[in-house]
């Protein structure tokens, strides 16, 4: 089985070398630039496995400029490198087609459990056989084109974001946990992580509800977890 290939993009050496070590000790296989536009460009021509992407770079590009145009030709996972974790910055990232986030400084331990999961979440997403459709009020999802739209406009979702307004359609009208949604969406690994689900669904709220600061659509159980809420259907 080929291993997988990680493209690395920080202009830091010190971290580079760091990643690289742990990343080949463990059977990955690892290229790295320190550029943007060279990381646009090994994005296209080397097609990596995954993308270890720091926010901010030397040059005209930053990080957040390097997924959003990655994203126009490839689906390929992108986690982002920051020495912060300022909502707005997890909000923009996931705008731009982010996958994961890791915080500077990290462990090497963290590094390949948020590596290993983003890459099992991109193998085994499970992949929809029928026509099958959820409508949810104005919400309408299609499951076999993974197509998602409200009032007939089609609302552009990362992955992720789909990933997790399906888990929460699956189950529509039921009020799933933190920890459900965490390890179903982004597995075991990030089930104590509610501040990273609160994030995701505080965006997906700005795309999908009419208003967003009085959500009626995902609704949330204090301390709990979030619903779907679709008055014209009984639980899933």
């Amino acid at each position: 089985m080929t291993q997988p290939r990680i493209l690395v993009v920080d202009d830091e050496p010190k971290l580079v070398r760091l990643v690289h070590e742990v990343l080949t000790a463990t059977g990955y296989r690892v290229m790295s630039t320190g550029s943007g536009e060279a990381a646009i460009e090994m994005a296209a021509l080397e097609q990596p496995d995954l993308i270890l992407l720091d926010i901010v770079l030397a040059g005209a590009i930053d990080g957040y400029e390097v997924a959003r145009r990655v994203r126009e030709f490839s689906g390929v996972p992108i986690i982002m490198l920051t020495a912060k974790a300022r909502e707005s910055d997890l909000l923009r990232g996931f705008d731009v087609g982010a996958d994961d986030y890791l915080t500077k400084p990290f462990s090497s331990k963290e590094l390949l459990a948020r590596l290993q999961a983003v890459l099992k979440r991109a193998r085994h997403e499970p992949i929809a056989l029928t026509d099958a459709e959820i409508v949810c009020g104005n919400l309408r999802i299609d499951l076999a084109r993974r197509r998602v739209t409200i009032d007939g406009r089609e609302v552009h979702l990362t992955r992720t974001e789909y990933n997790l307004l399906r888990e929460l359609a699956a189950h529509r009208n039921q009020v799933l946990l933190h920890s459900q949604l965490l390890t179903a969406v982004w597995g075991a690994e990030y089930r104590d992580d509610v501040d990273y689900l609160r994030a995701y669904v505080r965006y997906l709220r700005q795309k999908l509800e009419t208003d967003p600061p009085h959500p009626k659509l995902i609704v949330t159980q204090p301390g709990v977890g979030y619903m779907l809420v679709c008055s014209e259907y009984p639980p899933a």
